[in-house]
């Protein structure tokens, strides 16, 4: 079963879900991209409720599933499960939400955290919350994440400053900030891999 489940396109596979007349819509309108489809905010508004649902549940299963990768791998060594577990937590929102993966001393997740939510443009985040839950935590290491609604995955000057603060404020309690994420669309940008961290 497994080999004809494996062999199945992505609209026969939908199709098993959501009955394949919504599976041909749903895919259409993500313009045939399943990563697209999990990654942003459902596409066809008419959709019936219960296949709505029905891809809801299954984005939830992915995401939840990520979660548990990142739990009991060092993040350093799947970095792709850590972009795709963000983009699926933040994409779609129309607002800005910036978040903190913490980890222990192996680099595995603690906990991720919503941390603050803000506006179409911006968010305020407060580094003296930040080192109190990564004490709560018990955190060695952190990852920072956020959105920008607006669809462009460049960090601002304002997110470079913001970041900076962060690991001046986090190193007084000895935790290291790994990388700071932006989220946009299906894109994701590391600002670790920029040189800004």
């Amino acid at each position: 079963m497994n080999q004809v489940i494996q062999a199945m396109s992505d609209a026969d596979l939908l199709g098993m879900m959501v009955g394949s007349k919504i599976a041909a819509r749903v895919l259409q309108d993500a313009g045939g991209s399943l990563s697209a489809l999990l990654n942003e905010s459902l596409p066809s508004n008419d959709l019936q409720p219960k296949a709505r649902t029905k891809l809801q549940v299954a984005k939830e299963l992915v995401r939840r599933s990520l979660l548990e990768t990142l739990r009991h791998r060092d993040v350093l060594s799947s970095p792709a499960s850590v972009r795709d577990y963000l983009r699926m937590t933040l994409n779609g929102r129309d607002y800005e939400v910036f978040m903190a993966l913490f980890l222990d001393a192996q680099n595995r997740v603690i906990e991720p955290e919503e941390m603050f939510r803000g506006t179409l443009t911006q968010t305020s985040v407060y580094p003296r919350e930040v080192v109190k839950r990564s004490l709560f935590n018990n955190a060695a290491a952190v990852i920072f994440a956020h959105n920008h609604p607006s669809g462009v995955a460049e960090p601002s000057h304002a997110d470079e400053f913001l970041t900076q603060s962060l690991k001046q404020a986090l190193a007084l309690v000895d935790v290291r900030v790994l990388d700071h994420f932006v989220i946009a669309g299906t894109g994701v940008t590391s600002m670790a891999e920029r040189g800004l961290v």
